[in-house]
C-alpha cells in the first residue's frame, strides 16, 4: 500500500500530463473551437483593455515614485496593513492594473529587500486584483452590457481587497524573519534622465508583452481544459450532482465552475445568462476569487522569491466572499 502511495506521488504530475494529450487527441475537434474561443477572448476584450495599462505600470516602476510613497505613507500603512510605506506602491498597482501586476510588484519588493519574507505573505493575500478596465471595459461594459454594474463589481472589489489587507495585518503578528536585514528605501531614488527614456520604455514593453502573453496562454490552455471536461461528461456529472444537493441552475453552476477554472470564460458565461442579482453576485465572488488559472500565474511568480502561495489561496477565497457582501448591500440600497 505504502509503495502504490508513493509511486502514485511521484507519477502523479506524469500522468495527468499524458492524460491531458491523449484528450487532446480524442476531444480535438471540440479542443480546437475552445482554444479559437480562447483565443478571441483574449485579443478582443483582455488584451485591448490590459496592455496599454501593464506598459503604464511598468513604466511607473521604473521612477522614483515607490521612494516617495514610502515616505510619504509610511505612518499610514504600518499601523494598518503593518507593512512599510513603499508597500503602498504594490497595493495601488495591483489595484489598478490586474492580474497578475501585484504579485510582480510584491517579488520586485522583496528582491530589492524592501520587505520581509512575511511582509510580502501579508500583501500577497490581498495585492493581486482585478483591474478597473477589465471590471468596468470587459466585465461591465462588454460581458454584461450594462457600465453601472462594472461600478458597482469594482467598488465592492476594491473595498473587499482592503478589508482582507487589514485582517491580514495579523498574519504571522509574532513571527520575524530573521534572515531579513532591513534596507530602507532600496529602490529607485533618483529622477529618470531623458537619457534613459527609449531604454526605459523598451524594457516596460517588453515585460508587458510577457505578461500579456503569459495571460493568453493561461486563458487558451483552460480554455482547453475546460472543454476537455464538457466533453468527456465530467462537467456534466459535477453539474448534475451540485444541481441536486442545491437546486441551482445548471447554467449557473457550469459558469461558476468555469469561472473557479478560469476567470474570463466563466465571468462570460455566467453574464451571458443576464443581469439578475445571482448573476451578479456570482460575478461579483468570481472577480475576488480569481480561479485557479490566476493562481497558477501567481504561482509561478511568487515560487522563485520563495512566498508561500498559502495566504495567497485564503485572501482571495476571502476576498470573493465579503466581496460579495459587499455587492449585496450596494444592489439593496440602490
Amino acid at each position: 500500500m505504502n509503495f502504490i502511495v508513493v509511486s502514485l506521488k511521484k507519477y502523479f504530475f506524469t500522468f495527468i500530463f499524458v492524460l491531458f494529450i491523449i484528450s487532446l487527441l480524442l476531444f480535438s475537434n471540440n479542443n480546437l473551437i475552445a482554444a479559437q474561443n480562447g483565443l478571441s477572448l483574449w485579443a478582443t476584450k483582455v488584451l485591448p483593455s490590459l496592455f496599454p495599462f501593464f506598459i503604464a505600470t511598468e513604466l511607473l516602476c521604473q521612477t522614483n515614485f515607490t521612494y516617495v510613497l514610502g515616505k510619504l505613507l509610511n505612518n499610514f500603512m504600518k499601523p494598518i496593513f503593518n507593512v512599510p510605506g513603499e508597500s503602498a506602491i504594490a497595493i495601488i498597482l495591483g489595484t489598478i492594473s490586474g492580474y497578475p501586476v501585484g504579485a510582480k510588484v510584491v517579488c520586485n519588493l522583496k528582491n530589492q529587500k524592501i520587505i520581509s519574507k512575511i511582509e510580502a505573505e501579508r500583501l500577497i493575500a490581498y495585492t493581486n486584483n482585478s483591474g478597473p478596465l477589465f471590471i468596468l471595459g470587459t466585465v461591465g461594459i462588454s460581458l454584461f452590457g450594462n457600465k453601472k454594474i462594472g461600478i458597482i463589481l469594482l467598488i465592492s472589489h476594491i473595498l473587499a481587497s482592503i478589508s482582507v489587507g487589514f485582517i491580514f495585518k495579523f498574519w504571522k503578528k509574532d513571527k520575524f524573519d530573521i534572515n531579513f536585514r532591513e534596507t530602507k528605501f532600496n529602490s529607485k531614488t533618483s529622477p529618470t534622465r531623458i537619457s534613459e527614456l527609449g531604454e526605459i520604455i523598451g524594457n516596460a514593453i517588453k515585460k508587458s508583452i510577457s505578461t500579456i502573453l503569459l495571460i493568453g496562454g493561461f486563458i487558451v490552455l483552460f480554455s482547453v481544459i475546460i472543454s476537455i471536461l464538457q466533453t468527456s461528461g465530467i462537467l456534466e456529472l459535477i453539474i448534475t450532482i451540485l444541481n441536486d444537493i442545491t437546486g441551482i441552475s445548471k447554467e449557473l453552476l457550469l459558469g461558476f465552475i468555469s469561472g473557479c477554472i478560469e476567470l474570463t470564460n466563466g465571468v462570460n458565461l455566467v453574464a451571458n445568462l443576464g443581469t439578475s442579482t445571482f448573476t451578479i453576485l456570482l460575478t461579483s465572488f468570481l472577480l475576488g476569487f480569481g480561479g485557479i488559472s490566476i493562481l497558477l500565474q501567481v504561482y509561478s511568480i511568487i515560487a522563485k522569491e520563495n512566498i508561500s502561495i498559502k495566504p495567497y489561496f485564503y485572501g482571495k477565497i476571502l476576498q470573493g466572499i465579503i466581496s460579495c457582501v459587499y455587492t449585496f448591500f450596494i444592489i439593496s440600497f440602490m
